[in-house]
């Protein structure tokens, strides 16, 4: 086995030798802009924009933790779109070819129209404005005013969604010379998915490319079978394998159990083993020894007869604890980041040219060609910026009357710069921050707009800065994939302008299929959503300070969030290897309002990884991305026939439960 890893890392040295003089024969074989752009490319983009959006919109609404999945769509892409040019083959047809340039463009096609399912707010704040959360967070809460709700409708949803998410689109357009070539940003993720796509179309991939897909198509497979098997079990609350009480009905009480859920597991495989482990630790903490711990002060530090939903009982503590948690690290981050951001911008000014290899600065200097060659105009993305600006200011506030349209004539003018720092930094760190800076916008507002409309004005605002960072620090990712794979800016903007507007109308679709099919919101149910109710408790700690917090929760707060602040500086500065161990507070929030179980899903993926490279290291890095794909997209779309199926009323034959021996 030892003497086939090293002919298999011979023949990966020897590939990257030549990939220089293929990328410089790919050059003169550039289509134009407009052939980039293909028919078979939108319905692909859709078919996968869609399955995306589903396994998003499940994982926002149970946990709120959604890995990076643009690796896996290109994956997706490839294995799409080769499995249609093989079929019209076998029927005789004639396929154009399958170039890198489309593969990148279904890419950024698919992932533009999943981005609105996982930052449009269906689990945080648009979903924190509906009834239950208002309820949730307690009716007679001073900052929690009456009225202060608005349940989902597809028509706000989709008219607020196309109003706030195409400003983001056009906000630095014209940088995009200044970030990619000028800064040489490196933006790990779409590098990432850059190489990953010229991996697919090179003469020397076919081999591991068919690997890939092999692994990819078997374990969807796998997976998809085995979500249909398990639902045959689930006839009635608390049953099927997704209650296993696998570690004994004690600890299946404290939520220590796994799922058998293979979407947790896929992104437990994606996600590292820092963050795996940072969950298990978040879990064992708050429900292993905080919540049982604190209730049993019931009676002494909240009220013994309130109900479990109330803010002034346990789950007070859980929610405000682990926004601390939330905050601490954000901030820490924030910080960071706009420092790094400005002293990088500074040494860039002040650099001069470095010497490069004649043959890497050549390939360069033929990618910023094509990446200059199709320019898109400057007066386009200011007047389109513009017009979509006005329309938003006319529109928003007569949507939601509390944010009054100077707040939102102040957030346009301002968002430019705050979009810039953020796409900056993730160009460096891989980190979007963009929820930092809708954390930032969600608490400003709710102060200055006061007691009776700050919590759904600051929702709101939130919501519209944190989609425009967002949307423009991801095409900012997607150009570099562009630079990197030699495809026409131009193109790339198209292809995110349909994307998006696929997504504006999916996404909220797709919400309304499990808002209408599930039990959304119900603590103590699968779809949880804890972040609608997070994010609604952040505005209102804007509005009233920290009288909204129950009996000794600030003193608590005070900590967690200062261990935040200290985890992450001990990261930073810690003694050689030890400080990449230590744990990460904002993945430690997630099981303190969710539980422990998804938790040990990811774990149960993570020791996968390590095991499979234990065994071997060389294919493993190329294997990992495409089963994990497989898993998610698997049991993903299952979900789609369990919908329809329970529309329809049709429900699991079987319920298989699990109880103790005296109570049988």
């Amino acid at each position: 086995m030892g003497s086939n890893n090293r002919v298999e890392i011979m023949e990966i040295e020897r590939d990257n030798l030549d990939e220089l003089a293929e990328q410089c024969d790919d050059l003169k074989r550039v289509p134009p802009w407009n052939k980039q752009i293909t028919v078979r490319g939108i319905v692909a983009s859709l078919f996968i924009g869609i399955i995306y959006s589903v396994v998003v919109m499940k994982l926002n609404l149970t946990t709120g933790l959604v890995p990076n999945l643009n690796v896996s769509a290109a994956l997706l892409a490839f294995v799409f779109v080769r499995a249609w040019t093989k079929l019209l083959e076998k029927a005789k047809f004639t396929t154009t070819p399958f170039t890198r340039q489309e593969n990148t463009i279904i890419q950024t096609c698919a992932v533009s129209c999943y981005s609105i399912a996982l930052g449009g707010g269906f689990g945080s704040y648009l979903l924190g404005l509906n009834k239950r959360t208002y309820e949730q967070a307690g009716v007679d809460t001073e900052g929690n005013p009456p009225g202060s709700y608005k349940e989902p409708a597809l028509d706000w949803m989709i008219g607020f969604l196309f109003v706030v998410s195409f400003v983001g689109l056009l906000c630095l357009v014209p940088l995009r010379k200044i970030m990619i070539i000028d800064y040489k940003l490196s933006y790990p993720s779409g590098t990432a998915t850059a190489v990953l796509i010229n991996g697919f179309h090179s003469a020397k991939g076919d081999k591991m490319t068919k690997k890939q897909v092999h692994g990819f198509t078997k374990f969807f497979s796998l997976s998809f079978v085995w979500s249909f098997f398990q639902w045959f079990f689930a006839g009635g609350d608390q049953c099927g394998f997704v209650f296993f009480p696998t570690f004994g009905l004690k600890a299946f009480k404290q939520s220590f159990y796994f799922d058998f859920s293979m979407t947790y597991v896929g992104a437990g495989m994606i996600c590292s083993h820092l963050v795996n482990l940072s969950l298990l630790l978040g879990a064992i903490l708050s429900w292993g020894v905080m919540w049982p711990l604190i209730g049993k002060k019931k009676g002494v530090w909240f009220p013994q007869n309130i109900k479990e939903t109330s803010m002034e009982s346990l789950n007070g503590y859980k929610i405000f604890i682990s926004i601390a948690l939330i905050l601490g690290d954000g901030l820490y981050n924030f910080c960071k980041t706009l420092w790094f951001t400005f002293r990088s911008m500074h040494s860039a000014f002040k650099k001069k040219n470095l010497q490069t290899d004649s043959k890497n600065q050549t390939l360069e200097a033929r990618r910023n060609e094509v990446f200059i060659r199709d320019t898109i105009p400057f007066w386009l993305a200011l007047v389109g910026y513009i017009l979509f600006s006005i329309i938003s200011i006319i529109v928003i506030p007569i949507m939601f009357p509390p944010l009054k349209w100077y707040y939102v004539l102040v957030a346009y003018i301002f968002a430019p710069s705050l979009c810039f720092c953020n796409a900056y930094g993730a160009g460096l760190t891989d980190m979007n921050m963009a929820y930092n800076y809708g954390k930032v916008a969600l608490f400003v507002l709710a102060s200055m707009v006061g007691k009776e409309n700050g919590v759904v004005a600051g929702l709101i605002g939130c919501g519209l800065i944190k989609s425009m960072a967002s949307i423009s620090s991801d095409l900012m990712h997607d150009f570099k994939t562009g630079h990197l794979t030699l495809t026409s800016p131009r193109s790339m903007l198209v292809s995110q302008v349909i994307g998006t507007a696929i997504g504006c109308i999916v996404a909220p679709l797709t919400f309304f299929l499990f808002y209408k099919t599930f039990d959304v919101g119900n603590p103590n149910g699968e779809y949880k959503a804890p972040y609608a109710l997070v994010y609604r408790n952040m505005a209102i700690l804007g509005v009233e300070g920290f009288s909204a917090l129950p009996h000794h929760c600030l003193h608590l707060c005070y900590g967690f969030f200062g261990f935040a602040l200290l985890a992450n500086l001990l990261r930073d500065v810690g003694p050689g290897k030890s400080g990449k161990w230590v744990p990460l507070p904002m993945a430690m929030a997630v099981p303190f309002l969710v539980g422990a179980y998804f938790a040990i899903d990811m774990c149960v993926g993570s020791l996968v990884v390590y095991v499979w490279h234990r065994i071997d290291k060389v294919r493993a890095p190329m294997m990992v991305p495409a089963v994990a794909s497989g898993l998610i997209c698997g049991d993903g779309l299952w979900i789609l026939p369990s919908c329809i199926l329970a529309l329809f009323k049709i429900s699991p034959p079987i319920c298989m439960n699990f109880l103790p021996s005296k109570s049988n």
